[in-house]
Formats: structure tokens, sequence, C-alpha cells
């Protein structure tokens, strides 16, 4: 095994080991006895994280998992490098980071990286639904979303690529995709119908005057950490984290209240608090990019529009995504079944979302 050590000038410290996903504790002491060599070898304790349903993720620490110094080993899933970037995924971590919004990022290895723990806990689903909770979650999203471009990075809309990129990864493997379920695959729309879809849906789409802006893309709970103590959320995990619309984020993050191992769209949030997160959303973008922070009526029912429209293409989006996990990945997880209830509710939902207007619309609060 070639442990040689790269690292010039800003370039990320890149350890040349492979970590056995199976077996990870070896590869796992290796790493940390470049990053924390006063470490001893025999007081290192590891916790492994359940929450994903990509990737491996595991704490290691000495004493206590809270305390500084604390760092999470992720070992990147079978075959995510085929519609991951994950070059572009360590420029998203440093942009996050050089801002104040994301942990450090210590170094990659062959198949993952090593970064910063972030004190607090995943947060727990019935929690999107507090007011105190969910205008900190909105109040963290403009704030990064007002987080001006990089200039060497590209700055373009994120999903039209993305899709494409998943829909022909999927031509490519259809003969191989849904080995298991011949019921999954009578029920699932075809990859003609998906990439008609795709088309019509960046049609309509992109006549919605939503800003570029930089996006988690991915704002599920088991990304947000929340700290009880310090009041304060902060948002991990930046596989999926670009430019993009800014409504979609927001939608995005809207459809996780549905859930991922029992989603339950029913968990979809109300009206009401749709826009009472996006008053807060609202504010915080205004003062973060110095803007007069009043926030009105017609501008929380405007975003309001967008925001819906940009869920379809949210929910579209994890669909093809979870076809495609349905055939590389190693994870224990229904994806098939995760698939046909992103991509029917897509459907149940898709002419109303796409029919919504200001004329139409009247709220009172």
């Amino acid at each position: 095994m070639d442990d040689k050590v790269l690292e010039a000038g800003n370039q990320l410290l890149h350890v040349d080991i492979h970590v056995d996903e199976h077996e990870p504790r070896r590869g796992i002491l290796e790493l940390l006895s470049k990053l924390r060599p006063h470490w001893k070898a025999e007081d290192i304790q590891m916790k492994a994280f359940t929450e994903g349903i990509t990737n491996q993720l595991i704490g290691c620490f000495v004493g206590s998992l809270q305390e500084p110094g604390c760092v999470l080993v992720r070992i990147n899933g079978r075959m995510t490098e085929l519609y991951i970037s994950r070059d572009r995924e360590v420029n998203m971590f440093q942009v996050f980071h050089a801002h104040g919004c994301g942990p450090e990022i210590y170094c990659s290895f062959q198949n993952g990286i090593c970064y910063e723990f972030i004190r607090g806990s995943v947060l727990e689903d019935h929690l999107l639904q507090q007011p105190s909770i969910y205008r900190l979650i909105a109040a963290e999203m403009g704030r990064i979303h007002s987080i001006p471009p990089k200039h060497n990075l590209p700055v373009g809309p994120l999903i039209w690529t993305k899709m494409t990129h998943f829909l022909t990864l999927m031509q490519s493997a259809k003969s191989c995709i849904f080995p298991c379920s011949r019921a999954a695959v009578q029920d699932m729309p075809g990859h003609e119908v998906l990439s008609a879809e795709m088309q019509s849906l960046r049609r309509r789409l992109s006549q919605t005057d939503s800003p570029i802006v930089l996006c988690h893309n991915d704002l599920l709970t088991k990304n947000i950490i929340y700290n009880s103590t310090e009041n304060m959320v902060k948002f991990i995990d930046y596989e999926y984290a670009d430019y993009n619309y800014q409504a979609f984020d927001i939608g995005n993050h809207f459809n996780e209240f549905a859930g991922v191992a029992d989603v339950d769209y029913s968990r979809y949030p109300s009206v009401a608090l749709q826009r009472d997160w996006l008053t807060a959303y609202l504010e915080s973008y205004k003062h973060n990019t110095g803007r007069e922070v009043t926030v009105t009526e017609a501008e929380v029912t405007q975003l309001y529009i967008q925001v819906c429209k940009f869920s379809l293409a949210s929910n579209f989006f994890w669909g093809l995504w979870a076809i495609l996990q349905s055939r590389f990945s190693s994870i224990d997880f229904d994806f098939q079944r995760y698939a046909l209830m992103r991509l029917n509710y897509y459907f149940e939902k898709k002419e109303e979302y796409l029919g919504l207007t200001m004329s139409k619309l009247t709220f009172s609060r």
C-alpha cells in the first residue's frame, strides 16, 4: 500500500490509500496517523453513523465525540463517482468553510474524504415543523445563497446538466436496472418518457425567474446539524452542492419534510409554514446581500410560486437518482420504491404547481 502524501500550496492533502468499506478500521487508522499523529491507536474510538443512504460515515475520536479534534471519515458509496464530481465537491467544501458555513475538510483519500466534526446532533424529522428550528434553517440557507461566486468556478444551474447525465447513465445501464422486482419495472416510466418529461420541465421552468445562487441541493434532515446549546444549525455533506436555482434548493428542502426511509407527503409543509419559512429566508437573504430587509407579502407569494414549481424538479431529480442507485448502490435501501414515490408525487402535483400564478393566489396572514 502506498502511503504517499501529497500537498502543495492550497491543494488539499491527499493520502493515497483505499479504505475497505467492509473492514474500514485498518485504513482509517492509517489516515489518522497522518491527521492526528499524537493519537495512540489503542485510544481511538470509532462510531458509525447510519443516517446516510449513499456513503458510510465514521466518527473517530479520543475521549468524547463532542470534544474538538474529532475526525469524520466518509467512505464514498460504490460507483458514486459515475455521477458525483469529487473534485467539485472538494471545491464546494472549501467555499462553504471559507465563509463560515461548513466544516473544514482535512484530506481526501482514494475512496473518500476526512473532515471536521460539527458539534451538535443530526436534526430529527419532526423538528422541521417547529418555528424556532425551521427559521434557523431558513436563515442559514439565506446566508449560503448570498455567498458570492468564486471567480474560477463556472456558474450555471446544476440540475439540467445533472439530470441529463443521470438519463445517459440509465440508458447505458438499462439492461441491468431493477434486477430484482419486475413489479417495480412495470410501474416505472420508461427512459423515453422520462427524457421527454425532463426536456418539457426544463422549457417550462427556464421561464421562471429564479436567481442562480450557491445551493446545497440536498438538504434533508441528516445533512442538518442542530446545536441546541448555541441555538444554531449548520449544513453538512456537499456532494451535490453547486450553483443552482434559488427556488430549487428551497423546494428540495420542503420535499424532504416527507422523509427518506418512510416517505409520507402528508408531512409536506403547510402553506402557512412555507410562507413563514420563506419570510425568514428572505429577511436573511436580503440582509446578507446588503439590501433593505423589509419583506412584502408579494415577495413571499412570488417566491412561494417559484418554490412550488421547482419542487417538481427536485422530485424528478431524486427519482432519476434513485433509479441509478437501485442499480449501483451496495447500501441496504429500497431505492426502487423511493424512485416511485418521488416520481409519482411529481406527476401528481405537476399541473397544479406549473399552473400557479400571482393572479391566482391571494393569501392573508
